[in-house]
Protein backbone atom coordinates (compact mmCIF):
# COMPACT_ATOMS: atom_id res chain seq x y z
CA UNK A 1 0.00 0.00 0.00
CA UNK A 2 1.29 3.42 -0.73
CA UNK A 3 2.86 5.34 1.93
CA UNK A 4 0.68 8.41 1.33
CA UNK A 5 -2.72 6.31 2.13
CA UNK A 6 -1.63 4.99 5.32
CA UNK A 7 -0.55 8.61 6.13
CA UNK A 8 -4.23 8.83 5.83
CA UNK A 9 -5.72 6.09 7.12
CA UNK A 10 -3.81 6.57 10.40
CA UNK A 11 -4.33 10.36 10.52
CA UNK A 12 -7.64 9.66 10.34
CA UNK A 13 -7.47 6.77 13.06
CA UNK A 14 -6.10 9.53 15.42
CA UNK A 15 -8.34 12.01 14.97
CA UNK A 16 -11.65 10.45 15.47
CA UNK A 17 -10.15 8.54 18.49
CA UNK A 18 -7.83 10.87 20.32
CA UNK A 19 -10.40 13.21 22.32
CA UNK A 20 -12.91 10.33 22.64
CA UNK A 21 -12.87 7.65 25.70
CA UNK A 22 -12.25 4.93 23.47
CA UNK A 23 -8.48 5.02 23.70
CA UNK A 24 -6.03 5.83 19.97
CA UNK A 25 -3.75 3.20 21.25
CA UNK A 26 -5.55 0.91 20.83
CA UNK A 27 -6.97 1.88 17.39
CA UNK A 28 -3.44 3.05 16.21
CA UNK A 29 -2.72 -1.00 17.06
CA UNK A 30 -4.89 -2.22 15.12
CA UNK A 31 -4.96 -0.28 12.51
CA UNK A 32 -1.00 -0.18 11.99
CA UNK A 33 -1.06 -4.38 11.98
CA UNK A 34 -3.38 -4.20 9.43
CA UNK A 35 -1.50 -2.23 7.15
CA UNK A 36 1.65 -3.50 8.21
CA UNK A 37 2.98 -0.34 9.48
CA UNK A 38 4.59 -1.01 12.75
CA UNK A 39 8.36 -0.63 14.55
CA UNK A 40 10.13 2.71 15.14
CA UNK A 41 8.97 4.05 11.75
CA UNK A 42 5.44 3.78 13.14
CA UNK A 43 5.98 4.98 16.68
CA UNK A 44 7.45 8.38 15.51
CA UNK A 45 4.54 8.84 12.49
CA UNK A 46 2.14 8.30 15.33
CA UNK A 47 3.67 11.29 16.93
CA UNK A 48 3.27 13.57 14.28
CA UNK A 49 -0.05 13.00 13.48
CA UNK A 50 -0.77 13.64 17.45
CA UNK A 51 0.17 16.66 17.11
CA UNK A 52 -2.46 17.29 14.43
CA UNK A 53 -5.18 16.09 16.56
CA UNK A 54 -3.74 19.05 19.38
CA UNK A 55 -3.62 21.52 16.66
CA UNK A 56 -7.40 21.32 15.85
CA UNK A 57 -8.56 21.47 19.69
CA UNK A 58 -6.29 24.35 19.78
CA UNK A 59 -8.36 25.65 16.77
CA UNK A 60 -11.61 24.73 18.28
CA UNK A 61 -11.34 26.27 21.30
CA UNK A 62 -9.11 29.18 20.51
CA UNK A 63 -10.74 32.06 22.47
CA UNK A 64 -10.51 29.95 25.33
CA UNK A 65 -6.59 29.57 24.50
CA UNK A 66 -6.47 33.18 23.60
CA UNK A 67 -8.03 33.83 26.61
CA UNK A 68 -5.62 32.07 28.88
CA UNK A 69 -2.90 34.36 27.61
CA UNK A 70 -5.35 37.58 27.67
CA UNK A 71 -7.37 37.31 30.87
CA UNK A 72 -11.38 37.58 29.91
CA UNK A 73 -12.93 39.39 32.72
CA UNK A 74 -15.82 37.52 31.94
CA UNK A 75 -14.46 34.24 32.27
CA UNK A 76 -12.93 32.62 35.42
CA UNK A 77 -11.00 30.03 33.22
CA UNK A 78 -8.61 32.21 31.79
CA UNK A 79 -5.54 34.58 32.34
CA UNK A 80 -3.13 33.60 35.46
CA UNK A 81 -6.11 31.59 37.02
CA UNK A 82 -6.89 29.71 33.75
CA UNK A 83 -3.47 28.66 33.81
CA UNK A 84 -3.43 27.76 37.39
CA UNK A 85 -5.99 25.02 36.72
CA UNK A 86 -4.63 23.25 33.63
CA UNK A 87 -1.16 23.43 35.48
CA UNK A 88 -3.10 21.74 38.37
CA UNK A 89 -4.57 19.49 36.34
CA UNK A 90 -1.27 18.37 34.61
CA UNK A 91 0.71 18.03 37.68
CA UNK A 92 0.02 14.60 39.10
CA UNK A 93 0.48 12.52 35.39
CA UNK A 94 3.15 14.95 34.38
CA UNK A 95 5.28 13.81 37.59
CA UNK A 96 4.07 10.28 37.61
CA UNK A 97 4.84 9.85 34.22
CA UNK A 98 8.74 11.46 34.36
CA UNK A 99 9.55 9.02 37.28
CA UNK A 100 7.44 5.71 35.83
CA UNK A 101 8.28 6.35 32.19
CA UNK A 102 10.21 3.03 32.63
CA UNK A 103 8.20 1.14 34.19
CA UNK A 104 5.53 1.55 32.34
CA UNK A 105 6.98 1.04 28.96
CA UNK A 106 8.65 -2.41 30.41
CA UNK A 107 5.03 -3.92 32.07
CA UNK A 108 2.23 -1.91 30.60
CA UNK A 109 2.50 -1.73 27.39
CA UNK A 110 1.54 -5.13 25.64
CA UNK A 111 -1.09 -6.82 24.16
CA UNK A 112 -2.65 -8.34 27.42
CA UNK A 113 -2.30 -5.27 29.28
CA UNK A 114 -3.28 -2.79 26.87
CA UNK A 115 -6.42 -5.00 26.39
CA UNK A 116 -6.84 -4.99 29.79
CA UNK A 117 -7.16 -1.63 30.22
CA UNK A 118 -9.65 -0.85 27.08
CA UNK A 119 -11.75 -3.63 29.42
CA UNK A 120 -10.96 -1.39 32.97
CA UNK A 121 -11.88 1.82 31.26
CA UNK A 122 -14.95 0.81 29.73
CA UNK A 123 -16.30 -0.65 33.07
CA UNK A 124 -15.33 3.21 35.00
CA UNK A 125 -17.44 4.17 31.86
CA UNK A 126 -20.39 2.05 33.42
CA UNK A 127 -20.08 2.58 36.61
CA UNK A 128 -19.72 6.09 36.32
CA UNK A 129 -23.07 6.42 34.89
CA UNK A 130 -25.08 3.57 36.71
CA UNK A 131 -24.60 5.73 39.81
CA UNK A 132 -24.36 9.55 38.19
CA UNK A 133 -25.79 12.21 40.76
CA UNK A 134 -27.12 15.40 39.82
CA UNK A 135 -24.05 17.48 38.88
CA UNK A 136 -23.04 20.50 41.54
CA UNK A 137 -20.71 22.22 38.54
CA UNK A 138 -22.28 22.83 35.05
CA UNK A 139 -20.00 25.39 33.24
CA UNK A 140 -15.83 25.44 32.69
CA UNK A 141 -15.60 28.42 34.96
CA UNK A 142 -17.09 27.42 37.81
CA UNK A 143 -14.34 24.94 38.05
CA UNK A 144 -12.16 25.48 41.21
CA UNK A 145 -8.61 24.55 42.09
CA UNK A 146 -9.57 21.70 44.07
CA UNK A 147 -11.61 20.27 41.02
CA UNK A 148 -8.67 20.72 38.77
CA UNK A 149 -5.93 18.90 41.05
CA UNK A 150 -8.78 16.03 41.18
CA UNK A 151 -9.53 15.56 37.74
CA UNK A 152 -5.72 15.69 37.14
CA UNK A 153 -5.00 12.85 39.76
CA UNK A 154 -7.62 10.67 37.11
CA UNK A 155 -5.82 11.89 34.41
CA UNK A 156 -2.77 9.55 35.82
CA UNK A 157 -4.67 6.60 34.93
CA UNK A 158 -4.00 7.48 30.87
CA UNK A 159 -0.38 6.16 31.77
CA UNK A 160 -1.78 2.99 31.49
CA UNK A 161 -1.26 2.27 27.65
CA UNK A 162 -5.32 1.84 26.58
CA UNK A 163 -7.02 3.16 28.76
CA UNK A 164 -7.86 6.41 27.41
CA UNK A 165 -6.85 10.04 28.77
CA UNK A 166 -10.30 11.19 27.80
CA UNK A 167 -11.91 8.46 29.46
CA UNK A 168 -9.84 9.05 32.51
CA UNK A 169 -10.41 12.95 32.91
CA UNK A 170 -14.31 12.69 31.55
CA UNK A 171 -15.02 10.18 34.09
CA UNK A 172 -13.08 11.62 36.86
CA UNK A 173 -14.74 14.94 36.25
CA UNK A 174 -18.44 13.55 36.70
CA UNK A 175 -17.44 11.68 39.35
CA UNK A 176 -16.64 14.81 41.12
CA UNK A 177 -19.38 16.68 40.02
CA UNK A 178 -18.35 18.63 36.67
CA UNK A 179 -21.68 18.24 33.93
CA UNK A 180 -20.89 15.55 31.31
CA UNK A 181 -20.37 18.06 28.50
CA UNK A 182 -18.21 20.39 30.56
CA UNK A 183 -16.15 17.79 31.77
CA UNK A 184 -15.49 16.55 28.20
CA UNK A 185 -14.63 19.89 27.02
CA UNK A 186 -12.37 20.63 29.90
CA UNK A 187 -10.97 16.96 28.76
CA UNK A 188 -10.39 18.72 25.40
CA UNK A 189 -8.25 21.69 26.75
CA UNK A 190 -6.56 20.04 29.44
CA UNK A 191 -5.35 17.74 26.88
CA UNK A 192 -3.30 20.23 25.78
CA UNK A 193 -0.20 20.71 27.83
CA UNK A 194 0.31 17.26 29.00
CA UNK A 195 -0.05 15.90 25.15
CA UNK A 196 2.28 18.77 24.13
CA UNK A 197 5.06 18.18 26.82
CA UNK A 198 4.64 14.32 26.34
CA UNK A 199 4.67 14.63 22.55
CA UNK A 200 7.99 17.34 22.11
CA UNK A 201 9.24 14.79 24.88
CA UNK A 202 8.90 11.53 22.06
CA UNK A 203 9.66 14.24 19.67
CA UNK A 204 12.82 15.03 20.42
CA UNK A 205 14.09 11.23 21.29
CA UNK A 206 12.96 10.31 18.06
CA UNK A 207 14.46 13.29 16.26
CA UNK A 208 17.48 10.93 14.54
CA UNK A 209 14.15 8.95 13.14
CA UNK A 210 13.11 12.12 11.31
CA UNK A 211 14.53 13.43 8.07
CA UNK A 212 13.36 15.22 5.10
CA UNK A 213 12.79 12.33 3.06
CA UNK A 214 9.18 11.73 4.79
CA UNK A 215 8.03 15.32 5.47
CA UNK A 216 5.41 14.80 2.85
CA UNK A 217 3.72 11.50 3.99
CA UNK A 218 3.95 13.15 7.64
CA UNK A 219 2.15 16.63 6.33
CA UNK A 220 -0.64 14.48 4.82
CA UNK A 221 -0.74 12.37 8.26
CA UNK A 222 -1.08 15.48 10.25
CA UNK A 223 -3.33 16.71 7.83
CA UNK A 224 -5.69 13.81 8.32
CA UNK A 225 -5.65 14.01 11.72
CA UNK A 226 -6.13 17.84 12.34
CA UNK A 227 -9.65 17.29 9.83
CA UNK A 228 -11.04 13.94 11.53
CA UNK A 229 -10.37 15.23 15.02
CA UNK A 230 -12.05 18.86 14.03
CA UNK A 231 -15.24 16.79 13.25
CA UNK A 232 -14.97 14.11 15.96
CA UNK A 233 -14.65 16.76 19.10
CA UNK A 234 -17.52 18.84 17.67
CA UNK A 235 -19.78 15.80 16.70
CA UNK A 236 -18.98 14.63 20.40
CA UNK A 237 -20.49 17.19 22.25
CA UNK A 238 -23.21 17.66 19.97
CA UNK A 239 -24.16 13.85 21.09
CA UNK A 240 -23.36 14.44 24.83
CA UNK A 241 -26.02 16.70 25.30
CA UNK A 242 -28.58 13.76 24.32
CA UNK A 243 -26.71 10.57 24.99
CA UNK A 244 -25.24 8.79 28.01
CA UNK A 245 -21.09 7.24 27.66
CA UNK A 246 -22.60 4.16 28.04
CA UNK A 247 -21.90 2.97 24.08
CA UNK A 248 -18.33 3.95 24.33
CA UNK A 249 -17.63 1.63 27.42
CA UNK A 250 -19.64 -1.90 25.10
CA UNK A 251 -17.74 -0.29 21.91
CA UNK A 252 -14.31 -0.98 24.45
CA UNK A 253 -15.09 -4.41 25.37
CA UNK A 254 -15.38 -5.46 22.06
CA UNK A 255 -12.24 -3.89 21.32
CA UNK A 256 -10.32 -5.45 23.43
CA UNK A 257 -10.16 -8.42 22.54
CA UNK A 258 -9.61 -7.60 19.10
CA UNK A 259 -6.59 -5.31 20.27
CA UNK A 260 -5.14 -8.45 21.86
CA UNK A 261 -5.48 -10.47 19.35
CA UNK A 262 -3.45 -8.40 16.39
CA UNK A 263 -0.67 -6.91 18.94
CA UNK A 264 -0.05 -10.49 20.06
CA UNK A 265 0.13 -12.25 16.19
Amino acid sequence: MQFWLVAVLLGVVEGLTEFLPVSSTGHLIITGHLLGFTGDAAATFEIVIQLGAILAVVHLYRDRFLGLVRADPGRRLSGVRGLWLLFLTSLPASLLGLFARGLIKAHLFGPLTVALALAAGALLILWVESRRKRPTCFALDDITPALALGIGCFQCLALWPGFSRAGATIMGAMLLGLDRKAAAEYSFIAAVPIMVAATGYEFWKSRELMDGSGLGVLAVGFAAAFVSALFAVKWFVRMLTRSTLKPFAWYRLALAPLVWLFWSR
